[in-house]
């Protein structure tokens, strides 16, 4: 089952699964079951994806981005591997949507010349506040 996100489609041979053991609730069972999963994605050599949203995906991944280009994600939230592997998918999937989203261009504002005044205006006022907390020394 492949992953659609809008006009990108990652195919399942992309995405490497392993099962780890978790830790956190689960009693005896946490020692014996391998429920956790490590969802392995290669950003850098995917084919499915455009290179404007790798570069993207890069800087949103963080620490999650190996050095060789891999996604990393480690799903450990449930108890079950099913519940881990759907947590894991879901948070590459919104990982990648964050990634395939334009980012809005800033627009550049200017201070109004009146704002300027007030600015300054203020410092004047504040610093002859400060000014009057000096000590007067008699003469």
């Amino acid at each position: 089952m492949a992953i659609s996100i809008g006009d990108i489609t990652i195919p399942d041979w992309e995405l490497v699964e392993t099962f780890i053991r978790a830790s956190g609730p689960g009693g005896q069972n946490v020692n014996k079951v391998a429920s956790a999963v490590q969802l392995r994605f290669n950003v850098k050599n995917s084919p499915s994806l455009p290179d404007p949203v790798k570069a993207r995906l890069k800087t949103i991944a963080g620490r999650r981005m190996t050095r060789d280009g891999e996604l990393l994600i480690e799903a450990k939230r449930f108890r079950t591997q099913e519940q881990n592997r759907e947590d894991a998918r879901a948070r590459l999937i919104a990982l990648v949507e964050r990634a395939a989203t334009l980012p809005k261009k800033r627009v550049k504002t200017r201070v109004t010349p009146s704002q300027k005044r007030k600015r300054l205006e203020e410092k004047r006022r504040r610093s002859e506040i400060k000014a009057g907390r000096t000590k007067v020394t008699g003469d």
